[in-house]
């Protein structure tokens, strides 16, 4: 009887290799599982709740060398030239085929309604100078003072001192949304003031 124990203890070694397997396999799948969830949520970053901020689906994205007739007003993407905008900030309108390749890249673009006083102008440059993938222009037309616009993604106000556009700026520029993140936002056309 004491030689059964010892043999039960022991275990029948392809029995005992078995387990083994079955173990260091649950185990892995375990450990997969749990890296897949942690990588989800680090690529899906949750956009951060701000209030106004409009989301649009942006069905199209080629390259074309014709004006195109966009939806809105600064466009949130859609075909662009194939010449990106340069980032920065600029005392002239931009072309909108231009600046959208440049959204494509994952720039934010604010744009304000020209004969903005000087002070406002200064402070919306400040928000943007140093500051990779921002481009800041006069828009002629614009549907309220100040627009903040990323790919898919736009915010309209007409306080240019609203918190908001900072954290738009923050979360959106080189942001998830763009459809070509981590590409330049240089080489393309324009002169940005220094």
């Amino acid at each position: 009887m004491h030689r059964a124990a010892d043999e039960f203890a022991l275990g029948d070694p392809p029995r005992r290799r078995g387990v083994v397997w079955v173990f260091l396999l649950t185990a892995t799948l375990a450990i997969l599982a749990a890296d897949l969830v942690g990588f989800t949520r680090l690529t899906e970053q949750s956009e951060p709740e701000i209030a106004g901020v409009e989301r649009f689906a942006i069905r199209e994205r080629g390259h074309t060398t014709e004006p195109v007739a966009y939806d809105r007003v600064p466009p949130a993407g859609g075909p662009h030239d194939p010449a990106l905008q340069n980032c920065g900030v600029y005392a002239e309108p931009l072309r909108n085929e231009n600046a959208v390749h440049s959204l494509e890249h994952g720039a934010v673009w604010l744009t304000y309604r020209p004969g903005l006083p000087a002070w406002q102008l200064d402070m919306l440059s400040g928000l943007i100078k140093g500051k990779h993938h921002t481009l800041l222009s006069p828009y002629p037309g614009l549907p309220a003072t100040v627009v903040a616009t990323a790919w898919g993604r736009q915010l309209a106000l007409d306080d240019p001192a609203d918190p908001r556009i900072a954290r738009f700026l923050d979360f959106y520029r080189a942001g998830p949304q763009a459809v070509e993140k981590g590409a330049p936002c240089d080489g393309g056309v324009g002169n940005p003031l220094p």
